[in-house]
């Protein structure tokens, strides 16, 4: 007789919560869920993809991927802005990834500009996750501080509005020390940044002037329309 399907319990270290997810013990392993941390970011849009592992007699969620809400990306863009974006394979110090950094300007620059932008976020990135283990980079993302890393030494190159990667996943995720994941979790809930509302002071302005611009291109074509009529 086939086992009864019933909600079983499964721990995700990362953000120190449990989900019930609807399944056997047996038919739950291997298998992903999908989770929106939209609201645990308050108002970062992040959705994460979990593989479900036995560990002993427990069942626990490993990030497997970890990406950007297109509607979130869509709403930290602006008019008049150049972004730049890449990926490449990288090596942390256990497994390789998948990563997909997200540069946004506060203005329009050149291609020679944009490309020292991916160069130098890419040997950065290179350098920093190879120190490290994917477990901790998964860690960092969530907290926060590899971006606040990353962001002053692009900064010297061109002030920037966003940065961040907009997909870090792995495809080597059996490879991962799962007892160490379940530990790092033990240490505590990690603190999850509040997104950044303080307005950027030149942001301000270029909205001034957009608004400005637009209402003076407005009266233009409303003569434009007056003349053709008076012509007809």
């Amino acid at each position: 007789m086939a086992e009864r399907k019933k909600y079983i319990e499964v721990e995700i270290p990362l953000i120190s919560d449990s989900v019930r997810v609807l399944g056997t013990f047996e038919n739950l392993k291997d298998k992903t869920i999908k989770l929106d941390l939209t609201r645990r970011m308050r108002g970062k849009g992040l959705t994460i993809t979990f593989k479900i592992f036995q560990n002993e007699k427990k069942l626990v969620a490993i990030p497997k991927k970890m990406e950007l809400v297109k509607a979130y990306i869509r709403r930290v863009m602006r008019k008049r802005t150049d972004y730049v974006e890449d990926s490449f394979l990288a090596h942390c110090s256990d497994i390789q990834t998948i990563v997909k950094p997200l540069l946004i300007t506060r203005k329009k620059v050149s291609r020679v500009v944009r490309k020292n932008l991916r160069n130098t976020c890419k040997e950065f990135l290179l350098e920093y996750l190879k120190e490290r283990s994917y477990n901790e980079i998964c860690y960092e993302l969530l907290e926060g501080s590899l971006q606040k890393t990353l962001l002053p030494k692009l900064k010297k190159i061109y002030p920037l509005s966003f940065c961040d990667l907009r997909i870090f996943e792995t495809k080597e995720l059996e490879k991962v020390d799962i007892q160490k994941e379940v530990n790092m979790g033990k240490k505590g809930e990690i603190e999850i940044p509040q997104e950044d509302t303080e307005e950027n002071p030149e942001e301000v302005e270029e909205e001034k002037e957009e608004v400005e611009e637009e209402k003076e291109e407005k009266p233009k074509k409303s003569k434009v329309k007056k003349n053709q009529k008076e012509d007809d």
